[in-house]
């Protein structure tokens, strides 16, 4: 088997930018490595994404919400996810559960319960051996999220999350604090409001140190790491 290892934190948290960041550390200590996102990573998970994030989609019901992220998830788990960690890769994932937690169970107020219970259903259970959550701060995030919001054009966007309210995200943004005081063994939190480089610095650090454990990086110095 291999390691599973998710990404978390709002929107602007810069998640995505330390993701790539860490498959090229990565990969360049020579292991595989396997890079996917949520929603999205397969051709069916894509057409769900563009339902699911473009602004246009109007009226969608908070549980058709959580029911197309679990679809989108099961999809990825069976075709990318599952085939990656049985081949020994490590894989890395722009957001899994938590994300659905956060923002469909407190951003929507559905709650935790029918997030979990779903995720029992459609994923097997299957959970991340590792969980870097970026928490920059809240202000700073939102701010990010807006801009990123304005610069996407009209056609095809993907602002219809980055459009809610503040109140909105300040639910989110409390859901994670739950989550990670509630799975402090799985989930880490690496404050985002440092430098790209700090933060690069240490989940690298943090990660080596993990797949070491895990027997998956015997020996080896994290490049770039002091």
């Amino acid at each position: 088997m291999g390691f599973f290892l998710t990404f978390e934190g709002l929107d602007g948290s810069g998640k995505s930018t330390q993701l790539r960041r860490l498959a090229a550390h990565l990969e360049s200590q020579g292991l595989a490595v396997t890079v996917t996102r949520q929603p999205g990573g397969t051709h069916i998970g894509d057409r769900i994404r563009s339902i699911l994030l473009d602004s246009r989609t109007e009226r969608l019901d908070p549980m058709t919400e959580l029911g197309l992220m679990f679809s989108d998830r099961a999809q990825c788990i069976a075709e990318v996810i599952a085939p990656a960690l049985h081949a020994g890769n490590i894989v890395l994932c722009d957001r899994f559960t938590d994300s659905t937690e956060a923002y469909q169970g407190g951003g929507r107020q559905l709650g935790s319960e029918p997030v979990l219970r779903m995720h029992q259903t459609m994923c097997a259970g299957l959970q991340p051996d590792l969980t870097l959550l970026l928490l920059a701060g809240f202000g700073r995030s939102l701010t990010r999220a807006r801009r990123r919001n304005q610069r996407t054009g009209a056609a095809g966007d993907e602002g219809r999350f980055e459009a809610e309210d503040e109140l909105f995200y300040r639910r989110v943004h409390d859901k994670y604090k739950e989550i990670a005081a509630r799975e402090p063994h799985r989930v880490v939190v690496i404050d985002g409001d440092r430098p790209i480089e700090a933060i690069q610095n240490q989940i690298a650090g943090l990660v080596d140190e993990k797949l070491r454990t895990a027997g998956l990086l015997p020996g080896l110095r994290a490049a770039g790491v002091r």
